[in-house]
């Protein structure tokens, strides 16, 4: 009995002894209260379905799936059409080589198996294979597998298309069906150069056609018309004929006693005439008639805009200017555009009708002032803007620094708000580095646009969050619009976009916000990642009601 005693007496002790020294939580410890948070949120709660900015899982745009560098939606075997690729041959790295040199003309398609496109051609292009065979040889890489085949084409997307002729290799962009693909590569195989052996068949084409490329050979078959036939091949919007005739020869502007082979290139633009003085093989050729076939300078129209966006030219100089301002700094840009045949396209933005006005806003463009800008063209988007007089001079040289990559990037932006007194404040272009990249602030930014309806269905929430938090001066609620103002820091991932910066690590990338889009869900995330810890100042109008309520139900109690 005297041990069951002790033993209960020891348990007693040690009840006492947890008993008295469990902690007490400090203020800075207890879960904090986000009933607040927590009653706005059910008032306002709306479902927020997926944005289509951020994701389009259309399959209807004609266009590639991907840019290439990811994976998408898996691949499911089992409502996959049974295709027979039998005349399709299969290239890997291995065998490629091989193959391209054991066939003259080669269709190339690099694909990927999740690719939804990829699945719809593939019966297009295999029964295309069959129609082919014996004329040209249609096979297909698997981009997912053959990493080095994709970066030495510099495929981007999928599919991608590459037709080879005698081993040059010209991308396909037409429609993805079997006709289209047969048509297309048997006007690339077949007889694609004519000739011209008078004088009346000669001024008919001079004066229907608007762009001619002539050969003045010796003869029209032979070593030098083989050439001229292989470069035609790697043309689609250029004809090209040939002649041995002196008196046809002189109607195309060529000297009759010029040494032969002779070329030039004709068409209906300010410069009218090109001469070829390479070498008389069809890679020179077709360098030749790619870097020349195109004007001098595009003036931007709805009609000519595929002739920008669809060049696989991408860089671009640009002159924005008014229609009376124009005739003084046209011939200018025109002159400089000269030097850089085939390797930039010239731009000319009328900034006074409506289509030039779009690409002003686009670019940042603003008041009547002629510019010059120059633009990437590619996902990246870099523009840089020329200073100065515009004079044909400095345009080859803003040009010749934009090729060598010496220039400094140019970010848009709105004017800086002459006050930003608001609980979200406005972050522009010109004033991110200051408000943004601050050291001492945790800073929350959304890059949103006005057009966007989720931006929009965010914006009372985001207003009530920079509300809540306003008194806590370490803690920064920043939006910016997107389409307007630009910063390398700030690169939107579709809108909105939100982004944050955390006091003392601005030199990071920032954290991006993917979680739901409530008062609490951006609390906590703002708890877990800022710098500098804080807590929910509750407005003095809650307390109050709080405190009342509580009393009331303690007299109650007391009751």
């Amino acid at each position: 009995m005297a041990g069951r005693a002790v033993a209960i007496s020891s348990l007693l002790i040690l009840l006492l002894f947890v008993g008295f020294s469990t902690p007490i939580l400090s203020d800075a410890d207890k879960p904090e209260d986000l009933t607040i948070l927590q009653s706005q949120d059910q008032n306002d709660a709306v479902s927020s379905p997926p944005d289509p900015n951020r994701f389009d899982g259309g399959d209807d745009d004609g266009l590639s799936d991907s840019d290439g560098t990811g994976g998408g939606g898996g691949d499911d075997d089992s409502d996959r059409e049974v295709v027979d690729e039998k005349d399709v041959v299969v290239l890997k790295e291995a065998n490629f080589n091989e193959i391209l040199e054991r066939n003259p003309y080669l269709m190339v398609e690099f694909y990927a198996p999740w690719c939804g496109h990829c699945k719809a051609l593939a019966p297009e292009y295999a029964a295309a294979a069959t129609e082919l065979k014996g004329e040209a040889v249609l096979a297909k890489v698997d981009g997912t597998e053959e990493g080095g085949l994709m970066d030495k084409y510099e495929v981007q997307g999928f599919p991608t298309l590459y037709f080879f002729a005698d081993g040059v290799h010209k991308a396909y962009s037409g429609l993805r069906t079997k006709d289209a693909i047969v048509a297309w590569v048997k006007k690339k195989v077949g007889s694609v150069i004519h000739n011209i052996t008078t004088t009346a068949e000669a001024e008919s084409i001079l004066t229907t056609e608007s762009k001619i490329v002539l050969g003045f050979l010796d003869n029209l078959s032979g070593p030098d018309s083989l050439e001229l036939a292989a470069a035609s091949r790697l043309e689609d919007d250029v004809n090209f004929y040939q002649t041995a005739s002196p008196e046809v020869a002189k109607l195309f502007h060529i000297d009759q006693q010029v040494k032969r082979p002779a070329l030039v290139l004709l068409k209906k633009e300010a410069e009218r005439l090109s001469h070829f003085d390479g070498q008389f093989i069809k890679s020179a050729i077709a360098e030749f008639v790619f870097a020349n076939k195109h004007p001098l300078v595009i003036t931007f129209t709805k009609d000519s805009s595929r002739q920008i966006f669809e060049n696989p030219i991408k860089k671009q100089l640009l002159l924005f200017a008014t229609s009376n301002v124009s005739e003084k700094v046209l011939p200018e840009f025109q002159e400089a555009a000269k030097s850089f045949k085939g390797k930039l396209i010239f731009v000319h933005v009328e900034i006074d009708n409506k289509d030039g006005k779009s690409v002003a806003d686009y670019f940042g463009v603003t008041g009547d002032a002629p510019r010059v800008l120059a633009y990437t063209g590619n996902d990246e988007a870099k523009k840089y803007v020329l200073d100065g007089e515009l004079t044909s001079t400095s345009i080859k040289l803003f040009g010749g620094d934009f090729l060598e990559d010496k220039l400094k990037r140019f970010y848009k932006s709105d004017p800086i708000p002459e006050t930003n007194d608001g609980d979200v404040k406005i972050v522009v272009g010109d004033n991110f580095d200051e408000l943004v990249l601050d050291e001492s602030k945790d800073v929350l930014l959304e890059i949103y646009d006005p057009s966007c309806g989720y931006c929009q269905a965010l914006e009372p929430t985001y207003k009530k969050l920079a509300k809540y938090l306003r008194g806590i001066d370490s803690l920064l609620i920043a939006k910016m619009d997107g389409t307007k103002n630009e910063h390398p820091r700030a690169k939107p991932d579709g809108f909105p976009t939100i982004l944050f910066f955390p006091a003392g690590n601005k030199s990071f990338d920032p954290i991006t916000f993917d979680g739901d889009r409530t008062l609490v869900a951006f609390y906590k995330f703002l708890k877990k990642h800022a710098s500098i810890p804080f807590k929910l100042k509750k407005p003095a109008s809650y307390q109050s009601s709080k405190d009342s309520y509580e009393n009331n139900n303690s007299v109650k109690d007391e009751l």
